[in-house]
């Protein structure tokens, strides 16, 4: 018999981890390749992992609402009929109880294989000697919770002393922290707040897809320098146009000709013509994306899901269209994969959807910049000429990072896309 490793596998770009928010075996399940194991909760996705194995289930390493880092251990798989040979990295039950009991206490070149990325890195920006700390996981390993609940407590073990996690630690406080600090890509809680509860109020259990959501949020508000714009476009004539083609077109094709629609291509049409901000901060160096993939922000009642029109520059409107209610009928159904999620270059949201008119986004951490599409209203507009007109206005709101992009193209990207919206009706714009 051989023991199969399952781990936690990327369920999207710029995805660092994933929560166990339930397992779908138990030990000593027989399960087939590609049968589900467990559902997976990511700030960007939620899915199923798969087995990679046939055979019987061994241990489930991870707990339900545990957060692992990418590449970790979540549960093992015992293979019938298997043998070392044909599968060389695989580690028998001996090997692996041997392995857990010699490294308990963590040395030199044994011990870095035994800590996950997200330990050490956890370990790093937070000064913890790992070599002092026991962990609680399996074998003694020392797991992300254990170094979270030190973290939280604001406390560090001392020199020569060996913190228990599963017990209360023997520690000192710890040396007050510099005013500006890396942050983690890990979801670290944030302190407990004393907030009085009166009769009548009601506590809410914060879910694991709301608080990747937050740390999401929280990582791209501290990371990136955002800067904001605004610019109002006149879309009086694109009002008209789609509002002489929407019944026909939904009795034709199926689905809507939302506005939304328009805006979106337009932005991809700009995007190509500037470049620029269809880019990415990388540390040392920006990446410009070659291709147009435009993330759109759909909600439901407790969660947020960016889903993405990939090479959105090469489709129709109707083809954006029909991706936009595909994309958001998949939200509301719990259908949508991880696949869906991933590769986005630039978010385009619909803010306007809830009557908004001016709304500051939080840049989709990795991209450069979030556009919120308004709503659009009737205002009185004095015309070049002179009079007074009522037109069809909505606002164009533009976050951005600044570590990336500066006001100069950025404006310019902002008049151009007015330019495409301003210039769209029956005469110069085609659907299909």
């Amino acid at each position: 018999m051989v023991i199969e490793q399952i781990k936690m596998p990327q369920l999207g770009e710029s995805v660092t981890e994933g929560t166990i928010s339930k397992w779908l075996v138990s030990v000593g399940d027989k399960v087939n390749k590609y049968d589900p194991l467990a559902e997976v909760m990511t700030d960007k996705v939620n899915a199923e992992v798969p087995s990679s194995f046939t055979g019987v289930i061994k241990e489930l390493i991870a707990e339900e609402g545990e957060t692992l880092a990418v590449g970790e251990i979540v549960c093992t798989i015992e293979m019938e009929g298997g043998t070392a040979q044909d599968a060389p990295a695989a580690i028998t039950s001996d090997a692996l109880s041997t392995n857990c009991t010699e490294n308990a206490e963590p040395v030199d070149q044994g011990n870095k294989a035994r800590y996950s990325p997200a330990v050490l890195k956890i370990s790093q920006e937070h000064g913890i000697d790992l070599t002092k700390v026991s962990g609680t996981g399996a074998g003694g390993r020392i797991t992300r919770k254990d170094l979270l609940k030190l973290i939280e407590s604001g406390t560090i073990p001392v020199a020569g002393q060996i913190v228990e996690a599963a017990i209360e630690p023997v520690v000192v406080q710890a040396p007050k922290q510099e005013a500006v600090q890396p942050v983690s890509t890990s979801t670290t809680p944030a302190p407990a707040v004393n907030i009085p509860v009166a009769v009548g109020d009601i506590e809410i259990p914060v879910t694991g897809i709301r608080k990747a959501i937050a740390a999401n949020m929280l990582r791209s508000k501290h990371e990136a320098p955002h800067a904001w714009t605004m610019i109002e476009v006149d879309a009086t004539n694109l009002v008209e146009y789609r509002n002489s083609l929407k019944d026909d077109f939904k009795k034709k094709e199926g689905f809507n000709l939302t506005f939304f629609a328009f805006f979106v291509k337009a932005v991809a049409q700009a995007l190509k013509e500037y470049p620029q901000i269809n880019s990415m901060w990388a540390g040392d160096k920006i990446i410009q994306k070659k291709d147009i993939n435009i993330s759109i922000a759909v909600a439901t009642d407790d969660a947020l899901y960016v889903p993405v029109i990939k090479q959105a520059d090469e489709k129709t409107i109707k083809g954006i269209a029909r991706e936009i209610s595909e994309l958001a009928g998949k939200v509301r159904t719990g259908k949508l994969k991880s696949d869906d999620m991933q590769g986005g270059t630039f978010t385009v949201n619909n803010t306007g959807s809830f009557g908004s008119v001016q709304s500051m986004g939080i840049i989709n951490y990795p991209q450069a910049a979030i556009l919120q599409v308004e709503s659009i209203v009737k205002r009185p507009v004095v015309m070049n000429n002179g009079m007074i007109a009522v037109r069809d206005i909505v606002n164009l709101c533009m976050s951005l990072d600044h570590r990336v992009l500066d006001g100069l193209v950025c404006g310019r990207f902002l008049q151009r896309v007015k330019e495409i919206l301003e210039n769209t009706s029956k005469s110069t714009t085609s659907i299909y």
